[in-house]
């Protein structure tokens, strides 16, 4: 297993991939907006998880939350999931996307500061 990477400067855009039930989905994605913590965060429904819990093999319809953000906001972002999420052990995956329109990560930059 290699090394962790190197810890992004606070200023990159992150996008930050959610996993949860359809019930949730809307009050955690409000949630994060709401607080500042994402500008933006994109539902898309009609997910179907396959997964090992517990020993198991598991399946699950879920949403998949994609939560636009910059790296400076992101611990307070996880702490936010991590409470409102009602799995024990939530998927939280952020993704480095600091390619793009220049004036869209000017916005998510602005509108998480």
């Amino acid at each position: 297993m290699s090394a962790a990477a190197p810890p992004l400067p606070s200023e990159a855009t992150l996008l930050v991939l959610v996993s949860c039930p359809a019930a949730a989905a809307d009050a955690l994605a409000t949630a994060l907006v709401e607080q500042g913590l994402a500008a933006c965060v994109s539902a898309l429904p009609g997910m179907r998880s396959v997964y090992r819990w517990q020993e198991q093999v598991e399946r699950a319809e879920e949403t998949l939350l994609i939560a636009k953000t910059r790296a400076g906001r992101y611990a307070e972002l996880e702490a936010a999931v991590r409470r409102l999420h009602p799995y024990e052990l939530p998927e939280i995956v952020a993704v480095n996307a600091d390619g793009g329109f220049p004036a869209y990560l000017q916005w998510v930059h602005h509108s998480t500061a």
